[in-house]
């Protein structure tokens, strides 16, 4: 079997947790972190806004914070590896968040991932847009887990008021 295991700054601990819970020790596990293309991009626009034009001259700030995401995936998949308690596959990723992750799905069994959007009540926006886009194109199984404890079934809004349309 193979999985792959999205970990991001938020989610890892609960995702690894619930690798180590659920899958068994014969799978073959890859853990993913993908960096957002779309944050050295605006820190090369923030510049040029700031000074009102871009020169060119200066050292890039575009090429830093993408050397600094790319530390910075190596940490957290190096701390993620480290919790897993077994033997993983590391793999970084760069460009749009939610097309990597489906990508990298599409050659696995199963796919571990984490909620992250309103985590106080059941429903529907416990999901943000980028893992909202993951689970609805994910082209594998997936295991989706919430990163601290579930809210209780009280949580889910009341129905509406009104009847509902009846069928056409």
């Amino acid at each position: 079997m193979e999985v792959l295991v999205w970990v991001t700054e938020a989610t890892w601990p609960a995702c690894v947790a619930a690798m180590r819970d659920h899958v068994s020790s014969d799978a073959h596990v890859t853990l993913l972190y993908v960096a957002d293309d779309d944050v050295p991009a605006a820190a090369k626009g923030a510049l040029a806004g700031l000074l009102g034009r871009s020169s060119g001259s200066g050292p890039d700030p575009a090429a830093r914070v993408r050397e600094l995401a790319a530390q910075a995936g190596q940490d957290l998949l190096g701390a993620a590896a480290h919790e897993a308690g077994r033997e993983v596959a590391l793999e970084q990723r760069h460009g749009r968040v939610e097309r990597e992750v489906v990508a990298a799905s599409a050659e696995v069994d199963l796919l571990v991932l984490a909620r992250d959007g309103d985590l106080r009540r059941l429903g529907p926006h416990s999901l943000a847009p980028t893992t909202r886009f993951v689970v609805d194109h994910a082209p594998c199984a997936t295991l989706l887990v919430w990163p601290s404890a579930a809210p209780t079934v009280g949580s889910i809004p009341s129905p509406p008021s009104h009847p509902p349309h009846p069928p056409r």
